[in-house]
């Protein structure tokens, strides 16, 4: 069999990995991929983003099955077209993609079908905004309602932040058409937690829990990023927690949009803030897995990736049951110096060990150039270890980190902490 993977972050290079080791591939083709998938012999980059002409290339190579990774080519319909032409790819169509790529047609889904989630009020004049946010007080959530590449949420601890990322959004317009509109919400206390499951349509299979890390320095500090690491599973999703998710929170999304007549296939990722009390609402929906999430999920699944996804493009996904290493895995971001406002790119990266049983590295900004392994992105790495414990997992995780070297590289040395604690 020969599959493809569109994109070329980690969680791209987390999947193809994965799907590589059934013994039934012949190939993973990644597209565009990245410097690991293209140092790794069992995966093949192709350079080619436009959705036709990945179709295109589908068709003369007769692969058997597209999995898409980013959210980017999901909302503008790759899905869509790709089943025009009765090729069988895993994702949301560009409908059901919504969820993710307008804040605002996910919040109002919600309420719609009581779906517990923050209170909140969609804007797009900015004088209408400011005075809602006077009104409700700090703390405050201000989002952008389109795709910001996990940039677009600003959760304000003082008046005067919310204000700023009110005229950052709609007056400077930093984030373009995405921040053309803002959603303001209640802020929520709590622990987060990441619930990513996938969905045939009608059956929904769950996947290991996890938590991501979103600020950029230890003890959850500084800016927030598109995710600095995350661990695997997160313990605050108990089994009697996990039910209510399921109850509260997935079925309801998919009878939901069913009900709304757009039918759900693809991953469905529901960040969760789970207060006090241990009531779980939902901060926002992915329509893909996650990134860093996907690296430590990906390094836990012992079952065949290949087999999973036919089921899901053939609708039998009732018929799974997904086994996993019982050991924890930490995911460790490794991002470049500058990051998350401007990354620098270019700096040489040396030092990355083979993969062992215990530890992986997965590759998301690099690129090979001039002979070389070089920063291409914002997060350049996610070192990924296994252990018996979230201690023993970060451990083995820092000891591949501090062997990493390139100019500038920023990470955490605290991921994982909060299951420390449990």
């Amino acid at each position: 069999m020969k599959i493809l993977v569109v994109g070329s972050g980690g969680r791209e290079h987390a999947l193809a990995w994965k799907l590589a080791q059934s013994e039934r591939i012949q190939v993973v083709y990644v597209a565009p991929g990245n410097g690991g998938t293209a140092r790794d012999g069992r995966l093949v980059n192709v350079d080619i983003s436009d959705p036709a002409q990945l179709a295109d290339f589908v068709q003369s190579e007769n692969i058997a099955l597209t999995v898409v990774g980013p959210e980017t080519p999901l909302a503008a319909g790759i899905v869509n077209l790709f089943r025009a032409r009765g090729l069988k790819i895993f994702g949301p169509t560009k409908e059901a993609a919504q969820l993710e790529s307008s804040k605002d047609f996910a919040k109002s889904f919600m309420q719609r079908h009581g779906i517990p989630t923050a209170a909140y009020r969609t804007f797009s004049e900015a004088c209408d905004a400011h005075a809602y946010i006077d009104e409700q007080g700090a703390p405050i959530v201000v989002k952008a309602d389109g795709l910001a590449a996990g940039k677009g949420v600003v959760v304000a601890m003082t008046l005067a932040e919310a204000h700023d990322a009110v005229d950052l959004m709609l007056l400077d317009n930093r984030f373009g058409d995405a921040g053309a509109r803002v959603v303001v919400e209640e802020f929520l206390a709590g622990e987060e937690a990441s619930f990513i499951v996938m969905c045939d349509g009608k059956n929904v299979l769950p996947l290991a829990t996890s938590q991501d890390h979103k600020r950029l320095k230890d003890h959850d500090e500084g800016p927030n990023t598109g995710g600095m690491g995350a661990y695997s599973p997160a313990p605050i999703v108990t089994p009697a927690m996990h039910a209510r998710v399921m109850r509260e929170v997935i079925n309801p999304t998919i009878t939901g949009m069913a009900k709304d007549g757009i039918t759900f296939t693809g991953f469905l990722y529901a960040g969760l803030m789970i207060d006090a009390q241990g009531n779980p609402k939902t901060l926002e929906f992915n329509c893909r897995m996650g990134d860093p999430e996907t690296q430590p999920i990906m390094a836990r699944l012992k079952s065949d990736l290949v087999g999973v996804m036919e089921h899901a493009v053939n609708g039998t996904l009732d018929t799974v049951e997904l086994e996993w290493d019982r050991r924890t895995a930490v995911g460790v971001v490794m991002a470049a110096a500058g990051y998350p406002d401007d990354p620098r790119k270019g700096d040489v990266i040396e030092g990355i060990p083979a993969e062992t049983a215990e530890c992986v590295t997965f590759h998301a900004g690099t690129t090979i150039a001039d002979g070389a392994l070089r920063t291409n992105g914002g997060r350049v790495l996610c070192v990924v270890g296994l252990g018996d414990s979230v201690k023993m997992a970060q451990k083995r995780a820092y000891e591949t980190v501090d062997q990493i070297r390139f100019a500038g590289a920023q990470f955490r040395r605290d991921i994982g902490w909060r299951g420390l604690k449990h």
